[in-house]
């Protein structure tokens, strides 16, 4: 009996416990009016706050016994005063909570009365604030964890520069982590503020000059559409351009105009339209809008989407509910009126505050909770991004893991090439051989059809691979690009993908690392190295002694001393052994037939592969002379080898070999071309030798830079050898194929490649360097190349003269022999004197011998004898012209080269007699 009435007891002390809370809980809600408020009109703020209200008095669960009662006070965004005047007279009803303003500039005030006397505050507005109050609650993200979110996102996309466009110092707050992230750095961020004049034309005609590509706005919501719509105005929402908008409300913008351009908008969103909850709510209180007779000016044209704010105006009324709800089931909450005059705080402010930043629960802003300091710092964000079909989810981002997006690359890649497919892209040119040239027709033409080579026909093979049209255009400087330090602009091709008004720019477009740094490659599709182009060396004229070429003077004189010496030897030795002597008993005057001049004249025959009428007997004689022998076959043999080849091989002198020997001189002038990469490489090189070749080139007057390559080649052309020109090695190669003057001197300097080149940020970049890759794994880069460079060759050029004359190369002119019949014709003239010199001395000696005949009548004698083509003896001359020698014996033996003996023995055996 006794615990029945205590359980009675606790049961009715529970019930009455669970009724301590008033049957109507009033709350106020502080709201700006609206412009010209005519009543007729209604704000969505109000509207979620008054529909969150009825949606809890509606669930059965929340509150079961008690009704939420709303208390609306209006009041203007900078009237502080009324504002305290509006909060003190929601405190004097008895209300349980303050919701908003929205204003900051009310804001506090309403903090401070609310911290006075302990009401709870629910804001719902952006709050940079990092302190935060002991009575408020702010359900907007955390200022500092929601600018993590945009350096994460910026970080995804590799962005290495951008602008941050913003309206006011809030909007610094706002993007302060973002700052810290990425300054100062190697690529510095611009921030610009946007007027209050509205026309920011001014402002993003400056950002277009200065070729920046990605921006990131910060402003409200209301002033979106006509930022981008003036940005489209002057040329800012093309394919190359991204945005980062800060603001949660983009879903709320009307885009259409801009979602089929291409540009790239992105935006973080914490409320997702495509919610179930968020779509039936939204639903709910649009309905409403008939029966209350007023019109939600929800301050965009869709209806069916609400702002951030306002989804957490709503969540906001939720909290409250579940957080009083649960304080009542563990303490007996007491509401009353309070005054702002005797300053009594309310007891259960407190308690319930700490309530709501442990709750945890999911509104249309996805899983509300809180940090230990009362914070929103753990949310998930839908990151959204403009697609021709509108707004679509690309991905998502949370505080712990960061950027998640669900959009795979291929996926990506895939709608690029859709969008490609319907697109002219502009190609930017310049005309250079055999890249980009005229083509020569009978009749005008005009567009594509004006040009030809090797690069209009790469980006015809890539167009129908990935099925884009193009238009080419020529640039108009007729220049590559290079940064001008003094103006600080880009020129050429660079400038005109800089500037937007072309899409592409393909030639001999060397890839560099200033260039990289503004504009985007592709990956090369021709790789080749920096050169020397000179004229080719002239055809040294034929030496006349050009036989003597195949030993150097050195052997030669090696050579005479080899032969004098050998010559000496055999001399001695045969004067030394007995056994080149004859007997004695054979004739009383004994001489060796190797005389000094016998032993030069061996050895001479020897020597020219001849012999002679004579040979050595003694082994020591025999040994030298098969030494002897032995030399000279290998020398003559050597000779005989090289000589056919200095005599067939036309020499060339060059004075320069490589890009040293440049260096090294200074008679030859060398120059490349102005603007080019060539010249960066050079001025840039840490390379000794090219740091001081840059500096004559620099120091040149006139100047050895050209404005085109054809003019670099002309030069070198009409130089006759006093001028080089430094350019890329595929260029060398097409105009040595073509003219027979030129030349390529030494190898290339360094290693680079030709590539395409596109805005920064291209989103057709990856696609058009797969079409690059895939015509080089097909072939197709290298017949392109065969065409322009081999097959499209004229008549006459220097591959056609020089198979013209291959047919004649190997013969051998007069220039070429000439020199030996000089030394021909030299010797018999030395003959010809010797022979006169030894008639005339022969002469004199027999007439000085014979003191009867003068040394007239002996020449006269002796030319008589000389012509007289019958007589085939001496003797028989001596006879018949009666002269005075003794018998023909004595004759024969004066005029026998060789002496008296040999003249004996000679003459004797004539006679028929036998040789003793």
């Amino acid at each position: 009996m006794i615990i029945k009435v205590i359980v009675i007891v606790l049961v009715c002390s529970k019930l009455d416990y669970s009724h301590s809370l008033p049957d109507i809980i009033r709350i106020g809600g502080l709201f700006a009016p609206l412009p010209n408020d005519d009543h007729q009109t209604t704000d969505p703020q109000e509207i979620a706050f008054k529909y969150a209200v009825e949606k809890i008095n509606a669930d059965n669960k929340i509150l079961p016994r008690s009704k939420l009662h709303a208390e609306i006070e209006r009041i203007m965004p900078q009237d502080s005063f009324h504002a305290s005047k509006r909060v003190c007279h929601l405190m004097k009803t008895g209300v349980a909570a303050i919701f908003g303003p929205q204003s900051s500039h009310t804001a506090s005030h309403v903090q401070s009365i609310c911290d006075t006397m302990e009401i709870p505050h629910l804001e719902t507005r952006w709050d940079y604030r990092l302190r935060r109050e002991s009575c408020l609650v702010n359900l907007y993200p955390h200022p500092s964890t929601l600018s993590k979110a945009y350096v994460d996102l910026v970080n995804a996309w590799k962005w290495k520069s951008f602008t941050i466009i913003y309206e006011t110092n809030e909007g610094l707050v706002r993007l302060q982590e973002l700052l810290k992230a990425h300054g100062p750095s190697e690529f510095p961020i611009t921030v610009r503020q946007l007027s209050d004049s509205g026309d920011y034309r001014p402002l993003l005609k400056q950002i277009k000059n200065s070729a920046e590509s990605r921006i990131v706005l910060d402003c409200s919501t209301e002033k979106i559409y006509e930022v981008l719509k003036q940005a489209q105005q002057i040329g800012m929402m093309s394919d190359y351009h991204s945005y980062l908008i800060t603001s949660l409300d983009l879903h709320t913008v009307n885009l259409e105009p801009f979602q089929y351009g291409g540009t790239n908008i992105t935006a973080l969103r914490l409320v997702d339209p495509e919610n179930s909850l968020v779509r039936q709510t939204v639903k709910n209180w649009t309905a409403s809008e008939p029966k209350s007779n007023k019109k939600i000016n929800y301050g965009y044209d869709n209806a069916s989407v609400i702002k951030a704010e306002t989804a957490l105006m709503y969540d906001a009324v939720h909290l409250f509910a579940k957080a009083l709800h649960d304080l009542d089931t563990s303490q007996q909450i007491d509401i009353h009126p309070l005054s702002c005059d005797n300053q009594e705080p309310w007891p259960h402010g407190y308690s319930l505050i700490n309530y709501m930043k442990i709750v945890e629960m999911r509104g249309l802003t996805d899983v509300i909770k809180f940090d230990h300091q009362g914070f929103r710092t753990d949310f998930v964000l839908d990151i959204i991004e403009l697609s021709p079909n509108g707004l679509r989810k690309c991905g998502t981002w949370n505080s712990t893991s960061g950027v998640n997006l669900t959009r795979t690359y291929n996926d990506q890649q895939n709608e690029i090439k859709e969008i490609l497919a319907n697109k002219t892209l502009i190609v930017s040119t310049i005309l250079s051989a055999p890249y980009c040239m005229r083509k020569q027709a009978s009749q005008m033409l005009t567009g594509n059809d004006q040009f030809e080579g090797y690069a209009i026909d790469l980006i015809n093979e890539i167009s129908k691979i990935l099925g884009f049209n193009y238009s080419i255009r020529l640039a108009p400087d007729g220049r590559y690009g290079s940064f001008n330090r003094e103006t600080s602009e880009w020129d050429g091709m660079i400038k005109e993908l800089l500037d937007q008004r072309a899409d592409v720019a393909i030639a001999d477009l060397t890839i560099t690392y200033n260039r990289e740094q503004v504009v985007d490659f592709t990956m090369p599709f021709m790789n080749l190295g920096i050169s020397v182009l000179y004229r080719k060396p002239l055809k040294q004229p034929p030496n006349l002694f050009s036989f003597l070429s195949p030993l150097s003077l050195d052997v030669w004189v090696y050579m005479a001393t080899a032969y004098l010496g050998v010559s000496v030897l055999l001399f001695i030795l045969a004067r030394f052994t007995p056994y080149e002597w004859p007997s004695t008993e054979q004739q009383e005057k004994v001489e060796t037939q190797f005389t000094l001049l016998n032993c030069l004249w061996f050895a001479i025959g020897s020597l020219m592969q001849q012999g002679c009428d004579f040979l050595p007997k003694a082994p020591s004689t025999r040994m030298v002379a098969g030494m002897w022998w032995f030399f000279t076959l290998i020398m003559i043999s050597s000779y005989t080898a090289n000589l056919a080849a200095f005599l067939t091989v036309e020499r060339m002198d060059s004075p320069i070999e490589s890009a040293e020997d440049l260096a090294k001189q200074t008679k030859i002038k060398y120059g490349a071309l102005k603007g080019g990469s060539t010249v960066s490489f050079f001025r840039d090189s840490n390379f000794s030798t090219y740091q001081r070749m840059w500096s004559f080139m620099e120091s040149q007057r006139p100047s050895v830079f050209t404005s085109s390559n054809q003019e670099g080649v002309e030069r070198v052309s009409k130089s006759k050898g006093s001028y080089a020109f430094l350019m890329e090695s595929s260029s060398i190669e097409y105009i040595v194929e073509r003219n027979c003057d030129l030349t390529q001197v030494g190898g290339m300097l360094d290693s680079k490649g030709y590539g395409i080149a596109m805005p920064q940020g291209s989103p057709y970049r990856t696609l058009i360097s797969g079409a690059v890759l895939k015509l080089q794994e097909e072939g197709r880069l290298h017949l392109l190349k065969t065409r322009w460079w081999k097959e499209k060759r004229v008549l006459g050029s220097c591959r056609d003269d020089q198979s013209k004359s291959t047919s004649t190369a190997n013969e051998l002119g007069l220039a070429n022999v000439g020199g030996v019949f000089v030394v021909l014709m030299g010797g018999m003239g030395i003959a010809c004197v010797i022979a006169v010199c030894e008639f005339v001395w022969k002469s004199r000696k027999v007439a000085i011998e014979e003191k009867e005949i003068s040394l007239c009548s002996e020449m006269a004698s002796e030319l008589r004898f000389a012509f007289k083509c019958s007589s085939k003896q001496r003797g028989q001359r001596s006879t018949q012209e009666g002269s005075s020698p003794n018998n023909v014996s004595d004759i024969s033996d004066r005029f026998h080269p060789l002496g008296p003996p040999y003249a004996q023995y000679e003459f004797d055996s004539n006679k028929g007699h036998g040789i003793p």
